[in-house]
C-alpha cells in the first residue's frame, strides 16, 4: 500500500505547487507586464474615483443614460460571482413575462419611439454581465437620451458612432458599443 500511496501523494504535492502556484503566478506576472490595464480588470477611473470596468456591465435606469443589456445574475444584477444565463427556454413563461416587462419599461421611458426594439435590450446574455450593446440598441435609445439631456439627436448619434467598435477580426460578433464608456462620454459633454 505504501508503494502506491507515497508516489501518488508526492505527485499530488508536486503538481499542486507547479500547476496551482508556479504556473498561475508566471502567467499573471507576464500578463501584468504585457497588458497591465487588462490584467488589473480594465478598470475605469474618473477624477480619481473608480466608476467601473470595461468588462462588466452596470445597471442604468435613468432616462438620460443608455441602458445596458439586462443581467441574468440575481438577486444583484451584474454580479460577477453569479455569472450565468437564465437558462430559460424561449417558451418558458418566466422568460416571456420578463421580456414583456422589459418591453413595457422601454415603451414607458420613450412612448413616442415606434421603432422595433433590438433583442439585446430585452434578453440577457449567456454570462449575464455584458458591458456592451449592439449599435441598433444604442441608436434605439438615442432619442430618449438626447431629449433627457437636452442635446441634439445628431450629437448623441455621432457620439454613438465615435464609440462604436466593429467585429473582431472583421468577422466575429456584431458592431457594438460599451455602455459605461458611452454614458461617461455623455457626462463629459455637460
Amino acid at each position: 500500500m505504501k508503494t502506491i500511496l507515497r508516489p501518488a501523494i508526492a505527485l499530488l504535492l508536486v503538481m499542486t505547487v507547479l500547476l496551482g502556484l508556479a504556473y498561475p503566478s508566471l502567467v499573471t506576472g507576464v500578463a501584468r507586464v504585457i497588458f497591465p490595464a487588462r490584467a488589473a480588470g480594465s478598470l475605469i477611473v474618473e477624477n480619481g474615483k473608480l466608476v467601473g470596468s470595461r468588462l462588466i456591465g452596470q445597471p442604468f435606469s435613468d432616462p438620460k443614460d443608455f441602458w445596458s443589456r439586462p443581467s441574468a445574475t440575481g438577486p444583484q444584477p451584474y454580479n460577477g460571482l453569479d455569472s450565468t444565463g437564465s437558462n430559460l427556454g424561449p417558451l418558458n413563461p418566466a422568460l416571456i413575462a420578463a421580456v414583456k416587462a422589459r418591453i413595457a419599461a422601454l415603451h414607458a421611458a420613450d412612448p413616442g419611439n415606434a421603432a422595433p426594439i433590438p433583442v439585446d435590450l430585452v434578453t440577457a446574455s449567456a454570462s449575464g454581465l455584458d458591458p456592451d450593446i449592439s449599435l441598433a440598441a444604442a441608436y434605439y435609445q438615442a432619442g430618449r437620451v438626447a431629449r433627457a439631456r437636452g442635446l441634439p439627436l445628431a450629437r448623441v448619434r455621432a457620439l454613438i458612432g465615435a464609440h462604436a467598435r466593429g467585429r473582431l477580426f472583421d468577422v466575429l460578433g456584431e458592431p457594438h458599443v460599451n455602455v459605461l464608456e458611452l454614458n461617461l462620454a455623455l457626462d463629459d459633454l455637460h
